[in-house]
């Protein structure tokens, strides 16, 4: 039958050789395509200004990008249960490649965005499919320690980003279109590593069914939510007939969609998974640590550079405790989930950690010493590292082989959704209170409420050296309030966390009972 070629689980497993030549490859790529979606941050005020560009633009180069990685990772999830996990890796590599050079040749704004979608087409895909790959090779069990060398190149290349964006905006003779032309040659070599070390089944089915209404609604649905949670605030008030007409039109698409998912044969999402406890549960609280790991980054270099004085390339590398809580901690604990098979216990301590440095973080304001910072950004790290790709193994762990890729897209993406739900919210409270403070500044000091507009600038060495002054402290004090936003949505998450079912990883890379298994008894 058609359904058990589905399924060549019964595959000898890679030796542990095999699996680190293959896993540099997909390292590689993965480390590219992350630090692709968060290189620019730093340089993107000087990309639109040699482009001409204007203000709404300067944000959609950042929002295209977004939107369609974020919308296409679980419609790349499933077409990985469906296809060939290689080619569709090696697709992924030629499309975020050629779509890189693009974005670097743009010769305006209109362009550098449309080429920024396909990006990140390539970027959602390289994620998840990087996941599925791994899941594929490797059993549940061994999983953990190989998953910790994952986690750590994600968030690194997270944290990393920026840091690298602001040494090419620093750097005279490079200029902005290497943030888009250093990804090239990663991905040229990632391709060719992989091409010839990964070794994994071949998956070809006589049974496929696509669900393009699912993924179309599903992408659709996002995509609306996404871009009204990117303007409100900005563009439009929170009670507004365009958040009535955004969000009730996005709430309705995904309804739609959760209709069709539930009716068709091959759905993009699988409701029967992420509606058992313990996928539930993860789902949960990936959304606090999509939080973690994007908020921190994008409002820490924004604190250190606004806030505290610090140029691009100095508030990267003030970032750096981050990075190393990270990469230790996902390094340590995969390897000791590895060795125990049980996940819960460093999920909770991850938890509680990432918690206790929110909450640290929360007492921030303009004069705080950096090394206290630091050590609070040492325990978000250490908190991201220990629970982000652990969740994902949860989840891996409850659904056979022929799911990994929807279950994995699943989770992929409600973390990146609640990272860019998380980003939106926080900067909308960070805006308002900065508003309201440097007003209330102002005020103070008997600088007319005219200059107000000016203190709203964000090019901070062009103001008077009064306003200067309180548009520093503004930031700085306002940036304590939102990781206290952090902190209570870590508390969520911890919640979620304490009541998964404890459960050992499984040494099988498919679950030793098959449904298809069950069938015949049924009939």
């Amino acid at each position: 039958m058609s359904a058990q070629t589905a399924e060549p689980s019964t595959a000898e497993p890679m030796s542990h050789r095999q699996i680190l030549e293959a896993l540099s490859g997909l390292l590689l790529v993965l480390f590219v395509a992350m630090i692709s979606g968060t290189i620019v941050s730093v340089a993107l005020p000087q990309i639109i200004g040699a482009l001409n560009g204007s203000q709404s633009q300067y944000t959609w180069v950042v929002t295209a990008s977004l939107l369609a990685s974020t919308a296409s990772t679980p419609i790349w999830g499933k077409l990985a249960d469906l296809f060939d996990k290689k080619l569709l890796l090696q697709i992924s590599i030629a499309t975020f490649m050629l779509s890189s050079l693009a974005c670097g040749f743009a010769q305006n704004t209109g362009q550098l965005i449309a080429f920024r979608a396909v990006q990140g087409l390539g970027m959602g895909a390289l994620q998840i499919l990087s996941q599925v790959v791994i899941a594929a090779m490797i059993t549940p069990k061994e999983r953990g320690r190989y998953n910790g060398y994952l986690g750590a190149v994600m968030a690194v290349a997270t944290v990393g980003g920026p840091l690298l964006g602001g040494l090419i905006a620093d750097t005279s003779w490079l200029g902005w279109r290497w943030c888009f032309f250093v990804a090239v040659p990663f991905a040229v070599l990632a391709f060719a590593l992989l091409a010839k070390t990964l070794r994994i089944p071949d998956v070809r089915r006589t049974d496929v069914s696509i669900d393009y209404w699912g993924a179309t609604l599903i992408a659709a649905g996002v995509s609306v939510l996404l871009i009204w949670i990117t303007f409100v605030g900005n563009s439009f008030d929170w009670l507004s007939w365009q958040t009535a007409v955004m969000a009730g039109g996005g709430a309705l698409l995904l309804v739609l969609a959760t209709w069709v998912e539930s009716r068709v044969k091959e759905p993009v999402v699988p409701l029967h998974v992420i509606r058992r406890r313990t996928p539930a549960l993860a789902i949960l609280a990936s959304l606090a640590v999509g939080m973690a790991m994007f908020g921190g980054s994008v409002f820490l270099g924004q604190y250190f550079q606004i806030g505290r004085g610090y140029g691009p390339t100095a508030a990267g590398l003030l970032t750096i405790p981050m990075m190393v809580g990270v990469l230790i901690s996902s390094t340590v604990s995969g390897r000791m989930v590895s060795r125990s098979g049980r996940t819960k216990p460093y999920i909770l301590v991850g938890l509680i950690v990432l918690l206790a440095g929110f909450a640290g973080l929360g007492t921030i304001d303009h004069e705080t010493p950096i090394v206290l910072v630091s050590v609070y950004m040492l325990a978000v790290g250490v908190g991201v590292g220990m629970s982000m790709q652990n969740l994902v193994l949860v989840i891996q762990n409850t659904v056979p082989l022929r799911e990994i890729g929807a279950a994995s897209g699943a989770v992929t993406f409600f973390r990146s959704l609640g990272g860019t739900v998380g980003v939106s919210v926080l900067g909308a409270v960070l805006a308002g209170r900065v508003s309201t403070s440097i007003a209330e500044g102002l005020a103070k000091a008997g600088i007319p409420a005219g200059a107000s507009a000016a203190g709203g600038s964000l090019n901070i060495a062009a103001l008077p050296e009064p306003i200067k002054g309180i548009v520093r402290s503004a930031y700085g004090d306002a940036t304590g309030h939102i990781f206290l936003i952090s902190a209570a949505i870590a508390v969520v998450g911890l919640v979620a966390a304490a009541f998964l079912k404890p459960a050992k990883l499984r040494d099988s890379l498919d679950l030793p009972e098959q449904p298809r298994q069950e069938a015949p008894a049924r009939a």
